[in-house]
């Protein structure tokens, strides 16, 4: 593949990952997402204000919106560099879309399909992350590990020569963006008042403007 050819796949994958299923799943209720519970149009604030089914088609698309790139990129036999530089955009493009002023998610259904689509066995971290969310109702603390243990797992194969090191630093960057977008989780997980998994909220306007 020459870099023209590369280039444009980076293009679409950031376009893909820029539609904000939440936003639009929520105008089918009447329910602009961004203006009500944290304001982020990812499937987290969706279960807030739309319940589990909506929640889940949102979950869904997102994740496919990270996965389906990096497949066409790895079928069409893109170089390394290209191929890790179509998963990052995709999350780039949903935690920062262009459709809606450069606003988003926070970028974990779209990392995880997109990490995936690099290593298929870390959907095997879907096992501790849904452990981690039974028992502590903290979506962002599962989302967090994840972030952690995804990356350090791949540059430890990559090392070993058992990895692409340019898919392992995909995957790293990716996971610096999920660590960067749950910043302000980061500080109310630290001073015990962060939103726990199956609260459903009542519309109302955010109290600050953050993604979810």
């Amino acid at each position: 593949m020459d870099t023209a050819g590369a280039l444009l796949l980076i293009a679409g994958a950031y376009l893909l990952g820029a539609i904000p299923w939440g936003l639009v799943f929520g105008k089918l209720k009447g329910i602009d997402v961004r203006r009500h519970g944290s304001g982020g149009t990812g499937a987290t604030n969706t279960l807030r204000l739309l319940g589990w089914k909506m929640a889940l088609g949102v979950f869904l698309l997102d994740f496919a919106k990270g996965l389906l790139p990096v497949l066409l990129a790895r079928a069409l036999g893109a170089p390394d560099w290209a191929t890790a530089t179509v998963a990052i955009t995709a999350v780039v493009g949903h935690c920062w879309s262009p459709f809606i002023g450069f606003t988003g998610g926070k970028g974990m259904a779209t990392g995880g399909g997109a990490a995936v689509g690099l290593a298929w066995w870390l959907v095997l971290l879907l096992l501790p992350i849904i452990a981690i969310v039974a028992l502590t109702r903290y979506v962002s603390l599962a989302s967090l590990f994840a972030a952690v243990v995804g990356p350090t797992i791949m540059v430890v194969l990559a090392a070993r020569g058992d990895f692409p090191w340019g898919w392992a630093l995909g995957i790293t960057g990716i996971a610096g963006i999920i660590v960067y977008q749950h910043r302000t989780n980061i500080a109310r997980l630290r001073n015990g008042t962060e939103r726990k998994f199956g609260n459903r909220e009542a519309p109302q306007p955010p109290a600050a403007s953050e993604p979810a």
